[in-house]
């Protein structure tokens, strides 16, 4: 006996009585069985015990069942093959024993009718179970149920069970219940229940759970639509395969609750794959998705429920009316519950809708407009987007550029889906305090403000999303700064939101801009940033600063004017230098006459330098032209404001060069370094020989424009870019490009090794020149600037002192330097590590030293 049959023993005991053995006229065993007359009268004890053993004997023989295998029963014909060995005729003898033994009126009946051991209808309920079922039936089941295929395990499964009802209650109606009505139906009843519950929590009920969950679900995705329409006849035939499937798992006891239990989960997944299937990424604005799974669940959901639940009802065992009745009540909930699933599809789907912002991905937010009526349900949107943006936007990988433009999606959506802004300023908390973390934050905002929405090519930290809003309209920046949310003239006021946090403060309106400069807890810090971009771009343009004037009012509104005078004042020069130009260029005669006068033209801007930004400055030789030029104007200055003087800035400035060659002409609008290099080129006397151009190497221009090494040959690969100028392999020396390349100026031609290498070199010295240099000093370069002051008291402490550690050098350096010393210890740090890197320091035991 294996461990499983020990274990089904001790919950099911085998029959304390089994069956007679056959005893012949001389009382041993295997002797022909001698004629059983039944006698209803009144008899003694001995005599009547030996009468129920006989009958005992020649009933359980009758009902003992082969050490077979069921048949299988797949075809009503097969029935046939029961007779003979499965179902026995019955002789009267036979009849008359199985009626002494059940029938209430027999002697042997009353006296052992309390006795389980002398029940027969106990013992042929064990004969079927424990012994038949369990040793010849369910390893069949098992076989089938292993094999993984959920439709034919099913099938056999129903199968078998099928069988061995019907040739076990055979028997029962024919032979034990047939002759008496009254409790005929009672026992039956009591016997198929019983029966049916020993044959079923002998099989695994897990597994027959999933197998049964399996089969529903797919017939249900079929019958529902979850994987494709289907025509009216495929699901008349669906319906047609169903019915029998529902039948037979009623009949076999795997309906009822159970069944109802399984078909509740198996709905549930179905209306979840169902919206899942039909509805995601379907973001197109004017959204009907609720109103379609409102009908669906109510014409097709709630429909195919209810024809299950009716199926239950036609088999042996129906369910109770009260059970499988389907109300409205539960339609409308079950068309709840759809809206919710749709709502936590379109949760899992917001990021991606947010980040694909645009007109026709609205609809996901009507969608979601629908789910959020209640509190759960916008804590758990706010809970799982904060999550989702936790590890997929706010992450050190993703550029900062990324990071606001998802963040005015996000403005956008949820002033869309909560115009009250209580979810908004619950999503919004962590990506405002993880920007304000970022260095960049606020040169990107101040330099996407003063973007050109035009700019095709927007670059790296330009944001156009803000210079649209710009074109599009002003926000009204001007909120409130006190904490007072009481309006009393607001004849509209409504309290804050039930859900709203504890410093919640309602929004105006829709304002991304002023979202994106409330970042920063103070002013200064954006204000500073914003004065350095726009004296980049006063600089840079002629003419046309409408937007520029219309960002500085919209932040005198939220900053005030007093932190914007600076900015006021550098509008006020670029706007007075055309004036005062306009008059010296007159009173100087600096002005050209004609359209043919070959003379270069000087035309200024003239800055207060106390209230811009730190500019580059830069000295280097101009061309004599030139120089001429900025004597007169300033004599002309001078005589204008007399108590004032021009200090010139000569790497700000811009140069139209007109380059004439043998072969070509070029025009090129550069830096004032750039035009004083290559005019360094220029020969008042042409050369004696044809083919010699003007060369010159890097030192020579480095010591004839008293210009440094950095600019020389920034403006010479700049040259090299525009095929002016050639160098040698070396890059020390270049020389004119009187004429190039017939390939250079047919490009269709063939092109030599020479020219292929000359247009080579010119196509990189070209990227690496492409863009402007920067008029205003960065942070960095200001750093630097300063730091080579204070390095000087550096090496004095070193020198004189010896070895110090970092936090010594910053306290003597805050002591000695008049005014304070303004860096951190980290910035001192980077500082002097770059000067060990250059061997003018070494750090011994954590000390700094100057290195002999």
């Amino acid at each position: 006996m294996t461990a499983y049959d020990r274990v089904f023993a001790a919950v099911f005991p085998p029959p304390s009585e089994p069956p007679t053995p056959r005893i012949g006229t001389g009382g041993f065993e295997g002797a022909p069985p001698a004629p059983l007359t039944i006698d209803w009268s009144p008899q003694d004890s001995a005599t009547e015990q030996v009468q129920w053993e006989r009958a005992w004997h020649v009933a359980t023989t009758f009902f003992s069942l082969p050490s077979e295998p069921l048949p299988s029963t797949n075809n009503p014909r097969d029935i046939d093959k029961l007779y003979g060995k499965w179902w026995k005729p019955c002789t009267p003898q036979t009849a008359a024993s199985i009626n002494y033994l059940i029938a209430p009126e027999s002697q042997g009946a009353r006296l052992r009718k309390h006795q389980k051991q002398h029940d027969l209808l106990q013992w042929y309920l064990e004969e079927c179970g424990l012994r038949h079922f369990v040793h010849h039936v369910r390893p069949l089941i098992l076989k089938a149920l292993q094999k993984g295929e959920v439709g034919q395990g099913l099938f056999s499964l129903l199968n078998y069970l099928d069988t061995a009802h019907t040739v076990y209650l055979h028997n029962v109606d024919e032979y034990m219940v047939a002759d008496h009505r009254d409790e005929g139906q009672e026992t039956k009843n009591c016997m198929r229940t019983n029966l049916t519950g020993l044959l079923i929590f002998s099989l695994p009920q897990q597994t027959i759970n999933s197998y049964i969950a399996a089969y529903l679900k797919a017939h249900a995705e079929n019958s529902l639509g979850v994987k494709g329409t289907s025509s009216s006849s495929q699901l008349q035939r669906l319906r047609q395969d169903l019915r029998p499937v529902v039948r037979s798992l009623q009949n076999n006891g795997l309906g009822g609750s159970r069944f109802q239990v399984i078909l509740a989960e198996v709905m549930s997944d179905t209306l979840t794959a169902f919206v899942k299937q039909n509805y995601s990424a379907l973001w197109l604005s004017q959204s009907n998705v609720t109103g379609q799974l409102r009908y669906w669940v109510e014409n097709q959901f709630a429909r195919y429920i209810v024809e299950v639940l009716a199926m239950l009802n036609t088999g042996r065992n129906p369910q109770p009316q009260s059970e499988a009745e389907i109300t409205l009540a539960d339609v409308e909930k079950w068309q709840e519950i759809a809206i919710n699933r749709l709502g936590a599809l379109r949760t899992e789907e917001l990021f991606d809708v947010i980040t694909g912002w645009a007109k026709d991905t609205k609809g996901a937010i009507e969608d979601l407009r629908r789910y959020i009526v209640t509190t759960a349900a916008r804590t758990h949107l706010t809970n799982d987007f904060a999550q989702v943006l936790s590890y997929r936007l706010l992450q050190p990988g993703i550029p900062t550029t990324q990071i606001m433009q998802t963040y005015v999606s996000i403005i956008r959506a949820f002033t869309i889906l909560d115009p009250k802004g209580v979810l908004l300023d619950r999503v919004s908390r962590p990506i405002r305090r993880y920007l304000r973390e970022r260095d960049d934050t606020v040169s990107i905002v101040v330099s996407s403000l003063l973007a050109d929405k035009e700019d095709v090519s927007p670059g790296p930290d330009i944001l156009l999303e803000l210079a649209e809003e710009m074109v599009h309209g002003a926000t009204d920046a001007a909120q409130d700064d006190d904490d007072d949310d009481l309006d009393f003239s607001d004849m509209e006021w409504t309290p804050a939101p039930i859900d709203a946090g504890p410093d919640y403060k309602k929004s105006k309106q829709f304002d991304v801009i002023g979202s994106l400069i409330s970042l920063f807890e103070t002013k200064e810090v954006f204000v500073k940033d914003f004065q350095k971009v726009l004296g980049e771009r006063l600089l840079k343009k002629e003419q046309d600063f409408e937007k520029e004037i219309r960002v500085l009012e919209m932040l005198k509104l939220r900053f005030g004017e007093p932190a914007l005078q600076a900015c006021e004042v550098m509008f006020r020069d670029i706007l007075d230098s055309r004036r005062v130009d306009t008059v010296i260029r007159n009173d100087q005669f600096l002005a050209c006459r004609t359209t043919t006068d070959s003379h270069p033209e000087l035309h200024t801007r003239i800055l207060s330098h106390l209230f811009w930004p730190s500019l580059h400055s830069e000295d280097f030789y101009l061309p004599p032209q030139i120089s001429e030029l900025q004597t007169r104007y300033e004599t002309g200055f001078e005589t204008l404001k007399t108590s004032r003087k021009l200090t010139w800035l000569n790497a700000l400035g811009q140069v139209t060069v007109h380059l004439e060659f043998s072969d070509r002409t070029v025009t090129e609008s550069v830096q004032t370094w750039q035009a004083s290099v290559i005019y360094a080129f220029h020969e008042d006397e042409p050369s004696e020989m044809e083919d010699q151009f003007a060369t010159k190497t890097v030192t020579q221009l480095m010591d004839e424009l008293s210009m440094s090494e950095p600019l020389v040959r920034n403006a010479l690969t700049f040259w090299v870019g525009k095929l002016v100028l050639s160098p040698s392999r070396s890059f020390s020396t270049y020389h004119v490009l009187e004429t190039l390349p017939s390939s250079a100026l047919h490009p269709e031609l063939p092109t030599s090794t020479a020219a292929s290498t000359l247009l080579t070199t010119a196509a990189a010295a070209d990227a690496a020149t492409s863009g402007p240099a920067p008029a205003v000093k960065s942070e960095q370069e200001i750093l630097a600037e300063k730091m080579e002051v204070f390095w000087q008291f550096v090496v004095g402490m070193l020198t004189n002192q010896g070895a110090m550690p970092l936090a010594r050098i910053v306290m003597m350096l805050r002591v000695v330097v008049p005014g304070g010393f303004p860096f951190g210890s980290e910035e001192l740090k980077g500082f002097l590590e770059g000067r060990v890197k250059e061997g003018r320091l070494e750090v011994v035991g954590g000390n700094y030293k100057i290195k002999n």
